[in-house]
């Protein structure tokens, strides 16, 4: 069960103040083909993987060029997934939570070199002179030098955050924070105090005034209850026996919402992408845009990453992003995964070019896949500019 919408066709712009002279979109006539082969791919590595669902959405410049639905919401109904289904998208929240903690920083609100206990006072490591040390910006770019994942155990045996928090006290830093990397849930989370302090408005309520009504997201929310609110939702799916089962809906991670409590479909983070591919303005400005994706700590495990180590040359985190260096194009990304779900999303600025796929099962197929579409799409991108450089001599 598939649907599937195209608008390759006469939806190309002018260039956008992202790309450089000689990076101008992909002529219908390349395109098209390319799509289509993707639209392919993805439905036959579905199905060889037995995967329920799943959905994508691929962005051009300030358009959504193409989306499809595969597969079904929940296994054992005849439920279809369509681009307007609802999935978790697990850890690409993150991309959701430094965007807004930038338009707040941009305005004001608190600066990124603030220090977590000006806001937290009661946070603290076993060593107290590193508390002086950690600053909001090493919160959302994963560098409080912290082990990577610190309780993430704990997240996932639904302890609340006001019982991990007190955890820190008894461990220190691997390394000073904004000096090494290390991925975390938790601290992550700890902008959200941050916000609500700062504002005086809940996670969810600066989330949909600032993001999802501006950029008109028609499905996105916040949470376990915005989850169920939406009729039309994708059920998670975990493997057993070989076979995919239904199973229920984990709440530990929506306690955490800035790292991964965000529900969205394809539509609504295409939209997102092209926010990030710079075409709402009036929300993003370039110059945030630019800040949130400056690279502040090196990852060098993600050189190790399946599927992706045959393509990546130097791999960095952001603030809520990861840079990945793609052969000699810069890709912006993240991945997500919570029980049942994962979730991808990139882009290229330079390339005016953006993908996100979602699905409602736990499978690594979605690294094949997102390696398919940039190593294609790319060296399209790439033969395309030498062809009309040798037109031109």
């Amino acid at each position: 069960m598939k649907a599937f919408f195209s608008a390759v066709a006469g939806c190309f712009l002018a260039v956008s103040p992202w790309a450089t002279a000689d990076s101008s979109p992909l002529p219908t006539e390349v395109l098209a083909p390319l799509v289509a082969d993707f639209d392919q791919y993805y439905a036959a590595k579905l199905a060889e993987h037995d995967i329920p669902g799943a959905t994508y959405a691929i962005v051009q410049g300030n358009k959504i060029i193409a989306t499809a639905g595969f597969g079904v919401r929940q296994r054992g109904s005849n439920t279809a997934v369509d681009p307007y289904t609802v999935f978790r998208i697990a850890s690409v929240s993150k991309t959701f939570a430094a965007g807004l903690a930038g338009l707040l920083e941009a305005e004001g609100h608190f600066s990124w070199d603030d220090k977590l206990v000006d806001y937290l006072p009661g946070f603290s490591f076993k060593s107290k002179k590193y508390n002086q040390q950690l600053k909001l910006k090493h919160l959302l770019s994963q560098s409080t030098g912290v082990m990577p994942n610190a309780y993430d155990n704990l997240i996932e045996a639904n302890v609340p955050l006001q019982r991990i928090l007190p955890q820190f006290g008894k461990i220190d830093p691997l390394c000073p924070p904004g000096q090494c990397y290390g991925y975390q849930n938790v601290l992550f989370s700890l902008i959200e105090p941050v916000m609500q302090q700062a504002t005086g408005k809940n996670y969810a309520q600066l989330l949909q005034e600032r993001i999802f009504t501006p950029l008109q997201l028609p499905t996105a929310s916040v949470g376990l209850d915005g989850f169920f609110s939406t009729e039309n939702r994708a059920m998670p799916h975990v493997r057993a026996r070989g076979k995919w089962h239904s199973t229920k809906v984990a709440e530990s991670y929506y306690r955490f919402a800035p790292a991964a409590g965000v529900n969205a479909s394809a539509i609504d983070l295409g939209y997102w992408l092209i926010a990030q591919l710079g075409h709402n303005p009036q929300v993003f400005s370039d110059t945030l845009l630019q800040s949130l994706t400056d690279k502040r700590i090196k990852t060098r495990r993600d050189l190790r990453r399946k599927e992706w180590r045959r393509y990546l040359t130097d791999a960095h985190y952001a603030l809520g992003w990861r840079v990945y260096q793609f052969g000699q194009d810069t890709l912006m990304y993240h991945g997500g995964w919570v029980k049942g779900y994962r979730a991808e999303i990139a882009y290229s600025r330079e390339h005016q070019l953006g993908l996100v796929m979602l699905m409602n099962a736990e499978s690594n197929l979605i690294n094949e896949l997102g390696t398919y579409f940039w190593s294609g799409m790319l060296s399209a991108i790439h033969q395309q500019r030498l062809d009309n450089t040798t037109t031109a001599d």
